[in-house]
């Protein structure tokens, strides 16, 4: 039994010595074990900016200092002294396109401005911002134009890429016609323009091809999410879901770009509970009175006079499916 104990504490004291050494050794290079990867440092990222966090960021490009926006909009100081007007600005509800524009590993958020300083103009911005050391930096501005109308953006090879509806050579400033595709790149010196690509005029058939689903009755007023409420343009009619029916029309451009003129309209007869045919009667009603049609940060907005008041309705277009 002794004898046995002996050989039972040499054995010890070997492998004690063998781990001691095995140990020194996988410390000679910078006290890393060799063939033990180091751990790996904590990389987790945040993603791009939210759209909250969009709505109160501070913004350069737009006036001489840069402007912080609180709950999404900037209001200045009056012109003069106790008047109305002022320098205003703020953020486009709802759009935002995300990317990695600067190749660094980590995507960037790109955001419509707008700023009016009390006239009939409307001045429109891009604009990048990306989270740098912890904060939202403002990365690049760019100005878009006068009115300019956004019908869709999309971010492609590291570059901005807006559908849009602009002056051409012939319009009135309150008439933009000219419909076009411009690309911005996010580069040392902010956003630049690189190419601008004229497709075409502004038309009924710029609205084809697209589901539209109603989001807004009007400037204040969601539309319900059920029942749904859509239309489709095609070859000189319209259509869709009424909310309890389905409906159909014909439509013809007016004399103006985004003018329209839409005939009787017809529906099919099922019946519905109460409040959804009171919604149906009231979608159908002011459709029959659009008069124009027109773009605001990539949803189309359909403008409406109903028993002598104008109104507005928008929709959305319909995310492709997967």
């Amino acid at each position: 039994m002794a004898r046995l104990l002996r050989i039972v504490r040499v054995c010890i004291t070997a492998a004690a010595i063998a781990l001691a050494i095995s140990c020194d050794r996988s410390t000679e290079r910078g006290g890393e074990p060799v063939g033990v990867e180091p751990a790996a440092e904590s990389t987790v990222q945040l993603g791009a900016p939210t759209l909250d966090e969009l709505r109160n960021a501070t913004y350069s490009g737009i006036y001489d200092e840069p402007v912080l926006l609180i709950d999404g909009r900037h209001e200045g100081d009056p012109f003069v002294e106790g008047g109305a007007a002022r320098p205003t600005a703020g953020l486009a509800a709802d759009f935002r396109l995300t990317g990695d524009l600067d190749g660094q590993g980590a995507e960037e958020a790109v955001v419509l401005l707008w700023e009016s300083s009390g006239g009939s103009g409307t001045f429109n911005y891009l604009a990048v911002a990306g989270r740098r050391g912890g904060e939202i930096v403002n990365l690049g501005t760019a100005e878009i134009g006068d009115r300019v109308q956004v019908r869709a953006g999309r971010v492609v090879d590291r570059a901005v890429e807006l559908d849009v509806v602009q002056a051409g050579p012939d319009d009135a400033a309150c008439c933009p016609s000219q419909t076009a595709t411009r690309t911005w790149a996010l580069g040392a010196d902010g956003l630049t323009a690189v190419s601008t690509e004229v497709t075409g005029s502004l038309s009924l058939a710029t609205l084809e091809g697209v589901e539209w689903v109603l989001a807004m009755f009007d400037r204040a007023e969601a539309a319900p999410a059920e029942p749904e409420i859509t239309v489709v343009f095609s070859d000189g009619r319209i259509g869709g879901r009424s909310g309890c029916n389905r409906y159909f029309a014909g439509v013809v451009d007016g004399d103006l770009p985004g003018d329209l003129a839409i005939g009787q309209i017809g529906a099919t007869k099922m019946a519905c509970a109460d409040d959804v045919m009171r919604l149906e009667q009231r979608y159908l009603a002011t459709l029959a009175g659009v008069t124009r049609f027109g773009f605001v940060a990539g949803r189309l907005v359909m403008t409406c006079r109903v028993e002598n008041a104008i109104h507005s309705m928008t929709f959305v277009p319909r995310e492709p499916e997967g």
